[in-house]
C-alpha cells in the first residue's frame, strides 16, 4: 500500500487494507474513489479478468460459468448508492467494543454501474425452491485462529440475500465505480450492490453464487455481523441487514472554534435503509430541534445532504446535535440500544464547539 494512493485516508489496519474517510471533509454528493473508505477481512485477492469466471449454480435450471465479458454484454444499468459499514461509529460505544475503531468515515455515496442481480438469476432459471441466494467471495483467511468454525483451515466471506432482496431492481452485480473499472480494493472485477443494507453485504471479488433452499446460516452470517431480537423475552440471533435512519455533522469540526456573533453553517449528510429520509433536524441547545433543509441530489438508495445556519448569541461551549426521519416514520435514536453487539451506531453523537469572542480567537474555523 502506498498512501499517496489514498490521500487524507485515516488508516484502521494495515494488513488486511482497512481505511477510513474523513467524514469533516464531505463536499461532493459521489465520494471520490480514493476518498471510499475501504473495509477488508483478508488480504485483497489478485484476480485475472481474463480467467475470472462467476459460476452460478444450486437451485437453477440454467447453471453457468460467465467472464468478464459476458457479464459486461448484459444490459448494464447505473445507481447511486451509499454504503455504511456496519461497525461504522464503533468508537462512540461505551464501554468500548471489539473491532476497528471506526469513527463516522466508514461511509460513502458512489455511482455503481453494473448487471441487476435479478437478471443473471433470470437467465440462470431460479426454481421456486428457491430461498437465498449466496454472494461467495474470492477472498479466504483463517478466522480467530478457527476457534469459531467448523474447520480450523480458511474460510472465504459470504453471506446470502434473500430471493426477495436479490430480485430487486437496486441489487447490482457492479464492474464500475464511479465510472472506472473497480479498484482491486473496492472488489475487482466484481461486487455486490445491495441497496439499503449495510456493507457486509456488498460482497467482494464475487466468484460464485449459489442458489440455495434454506437460510444460509454461514459464518458472516451466523457467527459475525448479527443482532438480537427478544422473543418473550428470549434473545434470538437475527443476521444484519438494512441499514439504520442516520444523520451526521461534518461541519463545524467537533472541537473547533466559532465567532460569536458570526453566521455559521451547520452541513452534513443523512441515510437510511429501504426507505427515504424525509426531514433532518437540528439541536444546538437545549434539546430545541429546528428543521434543517435537505440539499443536494435526491436518489433512492443514495444519503441526502442537508444544511442550516446558526448565528450564536453568547460565548461558551455547545453540544450541536442532528437527527434523522425517514420515510417510514423511523427516527435516529438519542442514544445508543441494547442487543446490537458492536454495531449500528446510529444514534446522535454531539459535536461539541467553542463559541469566542473575536479577539480570544485562535484557529477558527472560517
Amino acid at each position: 500500500m502506498r498512501q499517496d494512493d489514498y490521500p487524507g485516508m485515516v488508516v484502521r489496519q494495515k494488513a488486511p487494507l482497512n481505511l477510513e474517510g474523513q467524514f469533516s471533509s464531505v463536499r461532493d454528493w459521489i465520494t471520490p474513489t480514493p476518498q471510499f473508505f475501504v473495509r477488508s477481512h483478508f488480504p485483497a485477492p489478485a484476480l485475472d479478468a481474463e480467467a475470472w469466471r462467476l459460476k452460478v449454480h444450486g437451485c437453477v435450471d440454467r447453471p453457468a460459468a460467465l467472464s468478464l465479458k459476458e457479464i459486461t454484454a448484459l444490459s448494464a444499468t447505473t445507481l447511486a448508492a451509499t454504503v455504511e459499514c456496519a461497525g461504522n461509529g464503533r468508537v462512540y460505544y461505551e464501554p468500548a467494543k471489539e473491532g476497528l475503531q471506526w469513527q463516522a468515515g466508514a461511509v460513502g455515496n458512489a455511482s455503481w454501474t453494473g448487471v441487476r442481480l435479478r437478471d443473471l438469476l433470470e437467465l440462470a432459471g431460479v426454481q421456486d425452491r428457491a430461498v437465498d441466494v449466496i454472494l461467495v467471495g474470492a477472498d479466504r483467511g483463517v478466522v480467530d485462529g478457527g476457534k469459531k468454525t467448523a474447520s480450523p483451515g480458511p474460510i472465504a466471506f459470504a453471506r446470502s440475500l434473500p430471493i426477495r432482496k436479490a430480485m430487486e431492481s437496486g441489487t447490482l452485480l457492479a464492474y464500475e465505480m464511479n465510472g472506472e473499472p473497480l479498484t482491486v480494493q473496492h472488489g475487482f472485477p466484481l461486487r455486490a450492490v445491495v441497496g439499503g443494507w449495510f456493507g457486509m453485504a456488498w460482497v467482494k471479488w464475487i466468484k460464485e453464487i449459489r442458489v440455495v433452499e434454506r437460510p444460509f446460516l454461514g459464518y458472516w452470517q451466523a457467527r459475525d455481523y448479527f443482532r438480537w431480537e427478544r422473543e418473550m423475552g428470549e434473545p434470538v440471533l437475527v443476521p444484519l441487514d438494512e441499514m439504520l435512519v442516520k444523520a451526521q455533522i461534518a461541519r463545524p469540526i467537533s472541537g473547533s472554534e466559532v465567532l460569536l456573533g458570526q453566521r455559521r453553517r451547520i452541513f452534513g449528510a443523512a441515510w437510511g435503509g429501504e426507505a427515504p429520509i424525509v426531514r433532518v433536524e437540528v439541536s444546538v441547545e437545549d434539546d430545541d430541534w429546528q428543521p434543517a433543509t435537505l440539499i443536494g441530489p435526491e436518489a433512492c438508495h443514495a444519503w441526502r445532504f442537508w444544511e442550516t445556519h446558526w448565528t450564536p448569541e453568547r460565548a461558551g461551549r455547545y453540544s450541536l446535535l442532528c437527527r434523522a426521519f425517514d420515510a417510514e416514520g423511523r427516527v435516529q435514536p438519542p442514544e445508543s440500544l441494547p442487543d446490537r453487539e458492536s454495531y449500528m451506531a446510529n444514534w446522535s453523537v454531539p459535536v461539541e464547539v467553542t463559541v469566542v469572542e473575536r479577539e480570544e480567537a485562535e484557529g477558527f474555523e472560517i
